[in-house]
């Protein structure tokens, strides 16, 4: 028997045990929202490398109604891992984390002005099939904890609107105007508020090098702008009633410049009370309060850094380190997030999303270590060398398919 087969022998047992689900079973929402359910589906246990089929929405039998159980809410428990695709193409997933999206990055150049900018392509989850398909409708996509709604940009950028994009529709339900141009959005941990990234130009304009280093001509001949940072502040914005604020921050001095990126995009603090910006040197981070004024950084985030996006653990108690590793090896650290101290190395080269207090999702390289950009998404566990693959290898600059970048979102 295989595993879509268990799947609906297992609905259709529930569905014969239960009264019909209300109209609103599949009712959006914006906060994050856990469904118990009355009981564990029948599940197939995986060998480590094996491909793990992904469970796509299956109609409720027997039921009377039209619902199905969406492909984020089927065996969430498990992990479900796709190590034969990159890009992947069916849901990737361990415990409430889900692969809600990914992007790939293209340089499109403009030859009269001898200038290129930089263009995301996203591919979005469609979670009534459990595969990914591609959206070029927008040029950013944050996604709600959840799962069922998402912030998105029009291509134009900065952009003068902030969609709400119905994620089980693929239609937008509503826009909130802004003042200024916004050319990223980000969600509060809680999912109803958004922190706007304002900038008076397209942050992703490149400008041809000084000097073609390789001398191919090619699209990696162009790179982004470090001379002036076009940022002029960020919206908070009230999800539920589309009411936004904004703060100015000011331009950096002149000697400062160099250590925010043309694009420095804003997001929350964990506790949601300040923002935070990435800085390409030392101190890494800065924070503001909501009003655009630079504070410290809170306790318990003094050791974080914008580069890696896993941050702090569920509980509290442990923070996501740097590269751990060596010439041949992959490490990352786990540390006390209010000393600093390294409490832990589990493998990987970079940390990108908690799924529990023990497990993480990292990008990982092959155990011969024989091309460190050619790296898949992995499962690690605090105590284990053990990895779980869940992606295929991303390649390089060496060919297609590319090189695609994860948007991670409790489910």
């Amino acid at each position: 028997m295989n595993v879509d087969e268990l799947v609906r022998d297992s609905l259709r047992e529930q569905a014969a045990e239960q009264p019909p689900l209300a109209v609103d079973f599949a009712e959006r929402v914006l906060t994050v929202r856990r469904r118990r359910r009355t009981r564990r589906f029948a599940t197939v246990a995986a060998a480590t490398a094996a491909v793990v089929a992904v469970a796509v929405a299956v109609p409720l039998l027997d039921s009377g109604k039209d619902q199905v159980r969406l492909a984020t809410e089927v065996n969430k428990s498990d992990i479900i891992a796709h190590p034969d695709q990159s890009p992947p193409r069916d849901l990737i997933a361990a415990g409430d984390v889900a692969l809600a999206a990914y992007w790939t990055w293209d340089t499109v150049i403009d030859k009269k002005k001898d200038t290129a900018v930089g263009k995301r392509s996203y591919s979005i989850l469609d979670q009534k099939t459990g595969k990914y398909v591609a959206d070029s409708r927008w040029s950013m996509v944050a996604v709600a904890p959840g799962m069922r709604s998402a912030a998105v940009l029009e291509t134009e950028l900065p952009a003068k609107r902030i969609g709400l994009l119905d994620l089980l529709t693929g239609e937008v339900e509503r826009w909130i105007p802004v003042d200024r141009g916004v050319a990223s959005v980000e969600f509060s941990s809680d999912g109803t508020r958004l922190v706007a990234t304002t900038y008076s130009k397209n942050p992703d304009v490149l400008t041809k090098a000084a000097n073609d280093a390789d001398g191919d001509g090619k699209k990696n001949d162009y790179m982004p702008l470090h001379s002036e940072s076009y940022r002029t502040g960020f919206y908070i914005v009230d999800v539920g009633s589309g009411s936004s604020e904004w703060s100015a921050v000011p331009q950096e001095k002149e000697e400062e410049l160099f250590f925010v990126n043309s694009r420095q995009d804003f997001s929350f603090s964990g506790d949601g009370k300040l923002v935070r910006s990435g800085l390409s040197m030392e101190p890494h981070d800065q924070y503001y309060d909501l009003k655009g004024d630079k504070v410290a950084k809170p306790a318990d985030e003094k050791y974080l850094t914008w580069s890696v996006e896993a941050r702090l653990s569920p509980n509290g108690k442990l923070a996501a380190g740097g590269f751990a590793g060596g010439a041949k090896t992959t490490a990352s650290e786990i540390l006390d997030p209010r000393t600093g101290k390294r409490l832990h190395k589990v493998r990987g080269q970079q940390l990108l999303a908690w799924v529990d207090n023990e497990r993480l999702i990292a990008w990982d390289i092959a155990a011969d270590g024989s091309n460190e950009f050619h790296n898949g998404l992995v499962l690690v566990t605090i105590g284990s060398e053990r990895t779980i693959p869940l992606s295929g290898a991303r390649k390089g600059n060496d060919g297609a398919p590319g090189r695609w970048n994860p948007v991670f979102a409790t489910r």
